[in-house]
């Protein structure tokens, strides 16, 4: 299985707090991995920072087997090496149209510069019906993303990182505060993400959504990795387990 991300002795401080110790992870193509673990064990610092939204004191990050310049690695740099990350909250503007949102700061132009509003919202419309499912009269990429559910909303969001043929795709805590019907939707979405063989990170505390969608589960406590497990070697139940008797460990 090719490899699509390694990360090799990241660390990362906070003043004199310590928040990741020697992090090593990888990453294969079409693989979709769990991070599980408390709060404060150290996952939303390290998906920022894979993001480029912060940056790693120390590490070697490889994407495509090609090493990372972690000096010159931000937002866009990450963007343009095929990151999309899709957060609980900010990955969408819910009072813009559905297709300003998907083509934010990544607009089509026309051969003079001007944006092509017409193609975007011809795209916009077909991911609605063909990715998000959305079929009905009222239908429209000009209607404000505010009108879409919860679970169509995370959709939205995934569904612009397949079109931008974003290569590993993060989501941090998708299925939070959704209804069981949403949860599905967001978790339908995931598995898409698999057969179109796009690699994935998702964070959640959701132990049961992690173990329908995920191949891997890492998890970390204080900063550390405490464990790497394949979904084969392992059940829901002893999952559950090994995160509880890890935490215990901390308290």
């Amino acid at each position: 299985m090719k490899q699509v991300l390694s990360l090799k002795n990241a660390f990362k401080s906070y003043g004199k707090t310590q928040v990741l110790k020697d992090i090593n992870l990888e990453l294969n193509k079409g693989e979709v991995i769990s991070l599980l673990g408390d709060n404060g064990a150290g996952k939303s610092t390290l998906i920022k920072c894979l993001s480029g939204l912060d940056t790693f004191d120390k590490a070697d990050l490889f994407v495509n087997e090609k090493k990372v310049d972690l000096k010159k690695y931000d937002i866009q740099s990450a963007r343009a090496l095929g990151f999309e990350t899709v957060y609980q909250e900010s990955s969408v503007g819910l009072e813009q149209e559905i297709y300003r949102n998907i083509f934010l700061g990544r607009e089509i132009t026309n051969v003079f510069g001007f944006i092509n509003t017409k193609k975007e919202q011809e795209i916009s419309m077909d991911l609605l019906k063909n990715f998000l499912g959305l079929r009905g009269v009222g239908i429209s990429p000009n209607s404000n993303v505010s009108s879409l559910s919860g679970g169509e909303r995370q959709g939205l969001a995934i569904a612009r990182a397949i079109y931008f043929d974003s290569k590993i795709v993060i989501l941090d805590e998708p299925t939070t505060a959704l209804a069981i019907k949403e949860v599905s939707k967001v978790l339908s979405f995931i598995k898409t993400l698999q057969k179109l063989k796009k690699s994935c990170i998702l964070i959640t505390h959701n132990i049961s959504h992690a173990y329908e969608v995920s191949n891997r589960f890492i998890i970390l406590e204080k900063g550390e990795i405490k464990a790497d497990i394949k979904k084969d070697d392992i059940s829901l139940l002893d999952l559950q387990n090994k995160l509880i008797n890890i935490q215990k460990e901390y308290l």
